[in-house]
C-alpha cells in the first residue's frame, strides 16, 4: 500500500479508537471534556501512534496488541502541545490553523486539560491487554520514562531557559546543548513510539536496538526540519505563526548551523535511520517511508 494510503488508514483506526475512549464533549463537566477533545481532534498528523503501529508491524506483531498504547502517546503528545502554547511557555495564539487551547478556553481549562490528558494516557496504557503484565509493565515505564524531567519535561527546560535573549548569539559551541534539546522535548516520544510498538510486537534484542536507533535519528530529524519549516513556510502552511522561533530567539539548528546545514544534517540522520532498518529486510518499508515523508514534509 503506498505510504499516503497506509497512513490515511491507521489515522483513521487511532482517531476511532480515541473518540471511543475519551469522554464525549457533553460529559459533565462539560467544559473540561470539550477543552481535551478541542485539541485532541485539531487535525494531528497521528505520527507517533502510527509509528508504534508500524514497528509492532515490523517486528511481526499485531496491530490489535498495540493500538490503546500507541494511541497513548498521541494524549501526551497533544497535552504538551496544550501546556507549550500557553504564555508562561511559548505563548503561542494559534496552534494547527485554529486558536490555541488557552485562547479558546482561557489558561485555567487549558492547563487543566493538559493535566487530564496525560492523566488518561496512563490509564490507557494501564487497559489490559493480550500481552503479558511484564510487557505491558515495561511499555509503561518507556512511557513515563519519555514524558518526565528525563525526557520531554527537561527538554521543555532547557528550551526555555535558552530562549528569549535577544542580545544571545548562538554559535556551534551550543550544539551539544541543542541536540540534548531537541532529542528530548520531541525526539523522546519518537524514540518511545517505535520502542512501545516493538516491545508489542516482541521484538527480538537486535530489533529492538534497530528500530531504536531509527527512533533517535527520525526523532531528531523531525525537530530540525522543523526548526527549517518555521523560517521557510507560511503561516498558513504551519498553522502556527511564521518565523516565531526566530521571533522568541530560540536555540534552533538554523540559528547555529545555517538553513543549508541544517538541512543536510536532518537528511543524513534520515538516511542512517534506513539503514538501521535493514536487518529487517523488506518487513520495515513502511518505517523507511517514513523517513522520506519526513525529510519532505511542508508542515
Amino acid at each position: 500500500m503506498p505510504l499516503a494510503g497506509y497512513l490515511a488508514d491507521k489515522k483513521k483506526l487511532i482517531e476511532q479508537y480515541l473518540d471511543g475512549y475519551l469522554p464525549k464533549n457533553q460529559e459533565f463537566p462539560a467544559e473540561i471534556h470539550q477543552a481535551m477533545r478541542y485539541s485532541l481532534f485539531a487535525s494531528g498528523k497521528r505520527l507517533r501512534p502510527i509509528l508504534a503501529l508500524a514497528a509492532c508491524e515490523a517486528v511481526g506483531g499485531e496491530i490489535k496488541s498495540v493500538l490503546p498504547l500507541a494511541c497513548s502517546l498521541e494524549l501526551i503528545h497533544t497535552y504538551s502541545l496544550i501546556h507549550d502554547d500557553l504564555p508562561a511557555m511559548d505563548n503561542d495564539d494559534f496552534r494547527r490553523g485554529q486558536p490555541s487551547n488557552h485562547k479558546k478556553f482561557g489558561e485555567a481549562i487549558a492547563i487543566l486539560a493538559g493535566d487530564a490528558l496525560l492523566t488518561q494516557a496512563f490509564a490507557l496504557l494501564s487497559i489490559p491487554t493480550d500481552l503479558s503484565a511484564a510487557l505491558q509493565l515495561q511499555i509503561i515505564q518507556e512511557a513515563a520514562a519519555a514524558a518526565g524531567s528525563m525526557g520531554l519535561i527537561g527538554g521543555q527546560v532547557l528550551d526555555i531557559q535558552t530562549s528569549g535573549n535577544i542580545n544571545r548569539v548562538f554559535g556551534q559551541m551550543d550544539a551539544p546543548l541543542l541536540e540534548y534539546i531537541h532529542t528530548h522535548k520531541t525526539g523522546v516520544l519518537f524514540r518511545a513510539a517505535v520502542r512501545i510498538g516493538a516491545i508489542a510486537g516482541k521484538a527480538a534484542p537486535e530489533q529492538l536496538s534497530a528500530i531504536t536507533g531509527y527512533g533517535d535519528k527520525i526523532g531528531l530529524a523531525f525537530q530540525i526540519t522543523d526548526d527549517i519549516l518555521d523560517l521557510e513556510c507560511t503561516t498558513q502552511e504551519l498553522g502556527k505563526p511564521q518565523g516565531s522561533d526566530m521571533a522568541a530567539h530560540k536555540l534552533t539548528y538554523p540559528a547555529v548551523w545555517g538553513i543549508q546545514a541544517a538541512r543536510e544534517q536532518s537528511q543524513l540522520l534520515l538516511e542512517k535511520a534506513c539503514r538501521d532498518l535493514d536487518i529487517f529486510a523488506g518487513k520495515a518499508v513502511v518505517l523507511k517511508d517514513i523517513a522520506g515523508y519526513l525529510l519532505n514534509r511542508r508542515e
